[in-house]
């Protein structure tokens, strides 16, 4: 049976500031490069192998993927379908918002000026099931971001709308699924 890893980005500006991101392209801290590259180190420490990283295009994901890359000596490529959910009116506002933990729990709504949260899971889900079925049997890390984390989650562990919305992944945490 294979393996997926996933990556959450290092630390950010708004990560410090309890802002959203989203797909709002925010830059990692001090902190956050030294995250990154920190997970690296642990993922060669702990023996974890893969094949290749597949990382968001946004600058924190794709920044903490370069780190790996660099310490672990594995390729990296940009996957889109690895961007963040676009929480619309909601991005740069607090994360613990009252208005924004209602909204979290209307899966089929969009944010306004964002995607719903369907149309994100379509995104990942079609994406897992890809590198599931790949020929030649790769072993991946992900890097991405908190909301992707929550849809990965879903697709490997059965969840209830409640667990989904209050699923999170702290800053460079390595997570391990099997197919």
């Amino acid at each position: 049976m294979g393996k997926v890893y996933f990556v959450r980005h290092g630390q950010t500006y708004w990560n410090v500031e309890n802002k959203i991101c989203g797909a709002t392209d925010i830059a990692l801290t001090p902190l956050g490069h030294e995250q990154a590259i920190e997970t690296g180190k642990a993922i060669l420490a702990a023996g974890i192998e893969f094949d290749e990283i597949l990382s968001s295009p946004l600058i924190r994901a794709s920044e903490t993927a370069r780190h790996i890359s660099e310490m672990t000596g594995k390729p990296m490529r940009i996957d889109e379908r690895l961007t963040e959910q676009n929480f619309g009116k909601y991005e740069s506002t607090a994360r613990d918002g009252t208005e924004f933990a209602l909204a979290k729990e209307h899966f089929a709504d969009r944010y306004e000026g964002g995607e719903s949260m369907l149309h994100l899971a379509q995104r990942i889900y079609n994406l897992l099931d890809e590198l599931k079925a790949d020929p030649e049997g790769k072993t991946y890390l992900l890097v991405a971001h908190n909301g992707i984390a929550r849809v990965v989650e879903s697709y490997f562990h059965s969840m209830t709308n409640k667990e989904y919305a209050a699923f999170g992944v702290k800053n460079c945490a390595i997570v391990t699924y099997e197919w």
